[in-house]
């Protein structure tokens, strides 16, 4: 059963079609099966471009910046225009996808491919494993929370 109000970290994947969610994560895993035996320095080349991929929120932050920006300036140019209900669709959704992490761009973004902080974060975790950076730690609490949020 679904809540009114889901868990930061699963809200997207939750309003996501089940087939979408599955296709991402096929893909995720074909690319650590790529990776599987690779050397540190490719396993370090993939952490960076996670680190700089964009994430679901990512996304559609970029994108209502951009429609808020425009509406605006279209209304400002023409004081008579109804651009500001548009500027006021755009913050209802963003606030709809703030509680529940749905709003109508989401199923466009994810058919898209675009990936949860979370579902990175996880591919991330797992090329840190493959590197070998959790073994060191093993025994320090301080040591394996360091390596964790590098």
């Amino acid at each position: 059963m679904k809540k009114w109000v889901s868990s930061t970290t699963e809200r997207v994947p939750q309003h996501t079609c089940e087939k979408i969610n599955k296709r991402i994560r096929a893909c995720t895993v074909c690319r650590i099966h790529l990776l599987q035996n690779s050397s540190e320095e490719e396993l370090t080349d993939r952490i960076r471009e996670l680190d700089e991929e964009w994430d679901t929120e990512r996304v559609l932050e970029a994108n209502a910046g951009m429609l808020v920006t425009t509406a605006s300036l279209a209304g400002y140019m023409k004081s008579k225009c109804p651009c500001f209900l548009f500027t006021g669709a755009v913050g209802y959704c963003l606030l709809q996808h703030a509680v529940q992490g749905w709003c109508p761009s989401i199923p466009f973004i994810r058919r898209a491919g675009i990936r949860t902080a979370k579902e990175i974060q996880d591919e991330k975790t797992v090329m840190k494993l493959m590197r070998g950076d959790f073994m060191q730690g093993i025994g320090n609490p301080d040591e394996i929370l360091r390596m964790a949020e590098m």
